[in-house]
């Protein structure tokens, strides 16, 4: 998986997604530029073996979008979303729950599925970078989140066999409960080459800069098993479970956040 914020805009994105394609990677963008629209970027994208390209829909009407996404442009969004499926490429919508949108959030699932989406994917509102700073004015409540779950029920069950609603589980502490036994299959890679343990989590397991993915990304699952473990322990204490809130509330730059766990962890994992 390709992330960013936007993939499409560092230089060397097609010849990393290239590589990559010969392997069945996946190409997922999110936040689209104008750019993506384009004659020339579709043509290429359709020429990658692509199973999902991400695009992010977080709200229906120009005025809540332009709030989530300060400086966006939810027509935008579109065009990239038609263009995609114009070129026959699978487009999976993402939607971020906040305070501000989630009055939008029926109306949202309804625009995936008129665009042509095969899934959309949510879940609750994690922690992490914008939202970590302004966590206080964008978490919703409990209650806004039931209703939500509610209404993501009943769309799951209209749209059957149209659109797969993807939103279980519902937070990122439930699946990452399963991952010990069942690493994900999927490599999430940041621009720079980190391969990223979980979206929502500031650690990676692998460097592609230096790893082979015919060499030392072999052991991945057992890397990724052996820091969700370590992480699943350390969430056990107390103090450093309040000493995490209190780093993700400051939020550090990304980059000196990430912890690189690129040693062999079999008999961590094992253990």
């Amino acid at each position: 998986m390709l992330c960013g914020g936007e993939p499409l805009v560092v230089p060397h994105f097609f010849a990393l997604a290239e590589a990559l394609g010969a392997r069945r990677a996946s190409a997922s963008r999110s936040r689209p530029t104008a750019s993506a629209s384009t004659t020339r970027w579709r043509e290429r994208l359709a020429r990658l073996p692509i199973r999902s390209v991400q695009i992010s829909l977080d709200g229906d009407t120009q005025a809540t979008y332009a709030r989530q996404r300060v400086g966006g442009s939810l027509a935008q969004a579109h065009a990239a979303c038609r263009a995609v499926r114009a070129a026959g490429l699978p487009l999976e919508v993402t939607f971020a729950p906040t305070r501000i949108n989630l009055h939008e959030a029926e109306p949202v699932i309804e625009r995936a599925r008129s665009l042509g989406a095969f899934r959309f994917n949510t879940g609750r509102l994690m922690r992490i970078g914008t939202a970590a700073r302004l966590w206080d004015r964008l978490e919703p409540t409990e209650a806004d989140y039931a209703g939500f779950r509610r209404a993501a029920r009943s769309a799951s069950r209209r749209l059957a066999g149209e659109m797969e609603l993807c939103y279980e589980p519902f937070e990122i502490r439930d699946g990452l409960r399963g991952e010990p036994r069942d690493p994900p299959a999927t490599l999430l890679v940041l621009p720079n080459g980190w391969v990223k343990v979980a979206a929502a989590l500031p650690h990676i397991c692998a460097d592609l800069r230096r790893d082979r993915l015919d060499g030392r990304l072999e052991c991945l699952p057992r890397r990724l098993a052996a820091v969700i473990k370590s992480l699943r322990q350390r969430a056990r204490s107390s103090r450093t479970r309040r000493c995490s809130q209190t780093r993700m509330a400051g939020m550090a730059p990304a980059a000196r956040r990430i912890e690189i766990t690129t040693e062999d962890p079999m008999s961590e994992a094992e253990a």
